[in-house]
């Protein structure tokens, strides 16, 4: 029996309800109109492909979404100014700077001067820490969208043997903390393990996040697994995932596409804590 499909817009669909209600009470109780800021430098096709689809999918009524787009060659110190003034500004309540950055800049160093409070990606060291500490923050918007993916299946989790491919701040370790707070058993994978293929057979949870297409075959998988992809490449103009898609699908229980997967609830995800930070502001 082929993998039931994990479709982005299917997860993503209740949480919209929940947030154009939340924004429509900001708006009427608060008079606040939730502002967020987004910053893309350079030329990243997967960066591009990502604001666009923000751009799409924030148009929820109430919300003031502005798209701050730099050039490949802007200066860090440019860049840090302009995080600056967001974060003086009272109309904008969150700032996302979209990684990767050029190449000639320190990531490190520009995310940290973003405001903790304005930080809605959980990308500032700040907010790492509180999730690393199980305390309250921003969790980081990819991570969350696929532990909601995940949950999406209706699966126990707690004892299940999860494998992460891919140990960057964006997903795999923000991710691997959601999925201790689950009780999940967890193993971490990248470029330099050894007999990957064995390893990923014994997953229940599989997640691919390596930005490698094709990388995840279909014989790695184990079968009725749980198997989300959120590594995407953009070959000849078309997003292309980590797994073998039709290989896998033949094998797991559940596995998302791409495109069509993390996406969408990864701008749920970013929304909500955008909501969150005009709340508290």
């Amino acid at each position: 029996m082929p993998a039931k499909l994990i479709k982005g817009d299917e997860v993503a669909a209740p949480l919209r309800e929940k947030l154009a209600a939340e924004i429509k009470n900001l708006n009427e109780t608060t008079g606040l109109t939730p502002g967020l800021a987004v910053i893309l430098a350079g030329e990243n096709h997967a960066s591009i492909s990502f604001v666009r689809n923000l751009e799409k999918r924030s148009g929820l009524p109430g919300l003031n979404v502005q798209i701050h787009r730099l050039p490949v060659d802007v200066p860090e110190g440019d860049l840090i100014r302009l995080i600056a003034e967001l974060n003086d500004d009272y109309s904008i309540h969150g700032i996302m700077v979209q990684l990767p950055l050029p190449a000639h800049m320190d990531s490190h160093a520009v995310l940290e001067n973003i405001d903790p409070d304005k930080d809605v990606d959980g990308a500032h060291p700040i907010n790492m820490g509180k999730l690393f500490s199980n305390e309250k923050g921003y969790i980081p918007s990819t991570a969350n969208s696929i532990m909601q993916m995940i949950e999406h299946t209706a699966q126990p989790l707690y004892g299940k043997a999860a494998v992460l491919i891919g140990r960057n701040n964006v997903v795999g370790k923000p991710l691997s903390l959601l999925m201790l707070r689950r009780n999940v058993s967890l193993t971490i994978c990248h470029s330099y393990t050894k007999n990957l293929g064995e390893i990923c057979r014994e997953a229940d949870i599989l997640v691919a996040a390596a930005g490698k297409p094709g990388y995840v075959k279909g014989e790695w998988i184990k079968p009725g697994a749980i198997v989300i992809d959120a590594g995407v490449t953009r070959i000849e103009g078309k997003p292309v995932g980590d797994i073998d898609f039709v290989a896998a699908k033949s094998v797991a229980g559940w596995i998302s596409p791409v495109p069509g997967g993390v996406g969408p609830v990864t701008i749920a995800m970013l929304l909500d804590n955008l909501i969150k930070a005009a709340k508290f502001s």
